[in-house]
């Protein structure tokens, strides 16, 4: 009790003067004098990320900056160059963070938790957050072939059976390929690189152990050569193996320098210990002149049985996928066959388990390559990054939020995935506390409204009951909302409304955000849809909190002299506005012309954009995809024929690998902000793409408003579904004909066929006849 009553500001403060520093109890107070009073100043999970955030940052500029001639990531390379576009002044920075190029693209197995990534120039990160390994071919004469170090490196995505990345270097007549892949099962992936070097006169190929992944430096203390030298056993817990033994392998530790400098000595150590942190490993392979020589890397993402980290048992290496063990052992005759022969079983367990998951998602034929390309990377995106639970993404975002979780699950099931939703959605409940918060970040108000909106739609688009252990889960979330709103007899513009709070953190300091009671409102609906009891009062509360948030418009407009919807009743407008238009996507509480939506879009496209994508100034600081496509689906909602541009310009932004991050540098094109493969952004892409062809609106069905000119001109036939709708699943298609365009569906209804309206850009609206499968579209008249 005496820790309560223990004058602590008055020791702190005190402290900090003695010792010469500013009074940190005023500038927290300061601080809080920039955001409405709220319980919760920050959340206690973003603190946490961001200390370590900034703590490896602090670690990258004591490692970093005067060792500049080690083999650094990409992102080092070109932010440390003062010669590149993406440089950036260290000066005063404490910490020295990637904010240029934060792209890297994850790869596994449905089911698995384990996301191995690769960044732009084929840098392999297998464990979270772990070190890396890096290629490069070393000519006996001339200049070597290091893939960060070039301008221009090729990689791609293969979508065939299983993820590859496929990263191609090229220098002068070195040539550098990576293929990069997870095989085995959920429960025992293995990390596959297949490498291939090749070299016009003799060479070498080194296969590097990194210190570091594209965040920066990642410690490693220890290296161990495997028996044979047929791989690294790294930190005493994590194993590196190689088909065939390295000519000759080689290490360092930090005070030596990196490893890349001993390439030209022969030594022969076989174990490396660096109290920094910073040792490297090179295992070399000779590259006899015009002949290619392939490499295979492989890296069990289990914990192996039967090894510790005592030295003999290295001589015995216990390798276990499924129903086959890989043996390593002194003159076992047959370990190259055992190897080959477990690689291609492996292969197929991977190939099976996503040919599983990808059995009834909803397919996409188009005349544009790159859309369906984009598409077909979004579904697997989300898929492997929905094991149970579903994660915005592979490295700093491998967490869990409902506000990411409510448009991820939304894509999920407008692609069909209805299983692998339902699994997510179970979860739910057991992240909600005894008061009925759901609960992924304190602070954020719009949690409830989320859960329940998304409960709602899963049911809506499957035609399933309300699973009966989600009932309680329903009601308590409910409850919570209109028992969390402030009183609507405030003589203030909040009245009604939700409190301040932190909410989606890119809108600002705490404040009382129109975000979070639009998603109130939409959960309160949602409850009433779900709930048997009481559905009468839920309705009554989102009617009541509809109520005041109009009348806080209102004043609000009166206050700007304009209709557009600021972030909060006190905001002016500003790049936050974007939060306020969840209210016509994706909860379509007002009507898709609502002059306050379309002021808003107004503004924002005015005032926030660059090169047709929304630019964030609140956090961020970069062009967001997703955001970006909130806006286009608010304009096709409209019919206004904008959306495309904006849909072209996030198809442009891109990764080569189909991926986009949080949001993209200005200048650079690579990621600036969050985690460098974006789930919700490849899910806003999906819903994008879906409500193109189909989407509800007015107890009624919407098809083809979003199909472009430069399709359908094209004379190719484009097809999509079975997409999942509230009344059913549909599948549609576009045959053009002669003159006309014959556009068919079928559907499979829950009840009854809903109404259809077909709205092709440039052909003649029309309201179809029940019954009716298909009509055929006269082009509209140039006025």
């Amino acid at each position: 009790m005496w820790l309560k009553w223990f004058p602590w500001r008055f020791v702190v403060r005190d402290v900090a003067r003695r010792q010469g520093f500013l009074d940190p109890v005023k500038i927290l107070s300061q601080l809080q004098n920039f955001a409405q009073p709220s319980e919760v100043a920050v959340p206690t999970e973003l603190l946490r990320s961001g200390a370590v955030l900034h703590a490896r940052g602090l670690m990258n500029s004591l490692a970093i900056q005067h060792n500049l001639d080690w083999i650094w990531p990409y992102w080092v390379e070109c932010q440390y160059d003062p010669k590149n576009a993406a440089f950036i002044p260290r000066s005063f920075s404490l910490t020295q963070i990637n904010l240029t190029h934060r792209n890297w693209t994850a790869l596994g197995v449905p089911g698995s938790n384990e996301f191995p990534i690769v960044d732009p120039c084929g840098l392999v990160t297998p464990y979270y957050d772990s070190w890396s390994i890096d290629v490069w071919i070393i000519p006996e004469e001339g200049a070597p072939l290091i893939p960060s170090h070039l301008s221009s490196v090729s990689q791609r995505l293969a979508l065939d059976e299983n993820l590859c990345v496929v990263t191609e270097s090229f220098l002068n007549q070195l040539k550098l390929q990576s293929k990069v892949r997870v095989i085995g099962s959920a429960q025992a992936p293995v990390c596959l690189i297949q490498i291939t070097g090749f070299a016009p006169a003799k060479a070498r190929l080194v296969v590097s152990l990194r210190p570091y992944n594209p965040e920066g430096v990642s410690f490693i203390n220890n290296i161990a050569l495997l028996e044979n030298s047929l791989g690294w056993h790294v930190n005493r817990k994590n194993f590196v193996c190689f088909d065939q033994p390295p000519e000759q392998s080689l290490f360092s530790y930090y005070y030596r320098g990196d490893v890349y400098s001993r390439l030209s000595l022969q030594e022969n150590e076989k174990e490396m210990f660096c109290k920094v942190g910073m040792a490297t490993a090179a295992a070399l392979y000779t590259l006899e002149a015009g002949q290619a020589r392939e490499i295979t890397v492989s890296v069990p993402l289990m914990k192996l049985r039967g090894l510790n980290a005592l030295p003999e048992k290295r001589n015995c290496l216990t390798w276990p996928i499924g129903r086959i063990s890989l043996m390593q052992r002194p003159g076992c005759a047959t370990k190259h066959k055992i190897e080959k022969e477990s690689y291609l079983e492996y292969q197929k367990t991977a190939q099976l388990l996503w040919g599983q998951s990808l059995q009834g998602v909803c397919s996409l034929q188009i005349p544009d390559e790159h859309f369906k390309f984009l598409y077909a990377a979004a579904i697997r995106t989300m898929i492997l990054h929905s094991p149970r639970e579903v994660y915005p993404g592979p490295f700093i975002y491998r967490r869990f939020w409902f506000r990411d979780a409510a448009f991820i699950l939304y894509a999920m099931l407008c692609a069909g995935l209805k299983e692998r939703a339902a699994r997510a959605l179970d979860c739910f409940r057991f992240r909600q506390n005894s008061q009925g918060y759901f609960l992924s970040q304190e602070g954020e108000w719009d949690a409830n409204g989320e859960a329940l909106w998304i409960t709602r739609l899963y049911c809506e688009m499957t035609g399933n009951v309300l699973p009966e252990k989600w009932k309680d889960s329903i009601e308590k979330g409910g409850k919570w909302i209109y028992k969390k709103r402030l009183s609507s007899g405030l003589k203030f513009n909040h009245a009604g409304l939700l409190p301040a709070g932190f909410s989606a953190e890119h809108l600002g300091p705490n404040d009382y955000y129109y975000w979070d009671d639009f998603w109130a409102v939409a959960g309160l609906k949602a409850a009433s849809f779900l709930s048997c009891g009481k559905a009468g009062r839920f309705e009554t509360e989102a009617a009541e909190l509809l109520r005041c948030i109009n009348r806080s418009f209102k004043k609000t407009c009166q206050r700007l002299k304009r209709p557009a919807m600021p972030a909060s009743p006190y905001r002016r407008l500003d790049a936050g506005a974007i939060g306020s238009l969840a209210v016509s996507y994706p909860l379509r509480l007002f009507v898709a012309n609502d002059p306050r939506v379309l002021d808003t879009v107004d503004f924002l496209m005015k005032n926030c954009f660059f090169n047709n994508g929304f630019f964030h100034d609140m956090t961020h600081s970069g062009i967001n995809p997703y955001l970006t496509l909130h806006i286009a689906q608010v304009l096709l909602r409209a019919g206004d024929r904008r959306y495309f541009d904006l849909m072209t310009e996030v198809a442009r932004l891109a990764s080569s690998t189909g991926q986009w991050p949080e949001a993209i540098h200005p200048r650079t094109g690579g990621g600036c902000m969050g985690d460098g493969q974006h789930v919700w952004a490849a899910a806003e892409w999906v819903l994008m793409i879906r409500n193109c062809f189909v989407r509800e609106e007015n107890e009624g069905l919407i098809l083809c408003s979003g199909i472009p000119r430069i399709w359908v001109d094209k004379k190719q036939l484009i097809t999509f579904g079975p997409a999942l709708t509230i009344f059913g699943d549909i599948r549609i298609s576009i045959k053009p004909q002669a003159q006309n365009i014959l556009i068919e569906w079928s559907g499979k209804w829950f009840v009854n066929e809903p109404s259809i309206d077909i709205q092709l850009p440039g052909f003649v609206k029309v309201r179809v006849s029940p019954g009716t499968n298909s009509i055929e579209l006269k082009e509209m008249k140039q006025q």
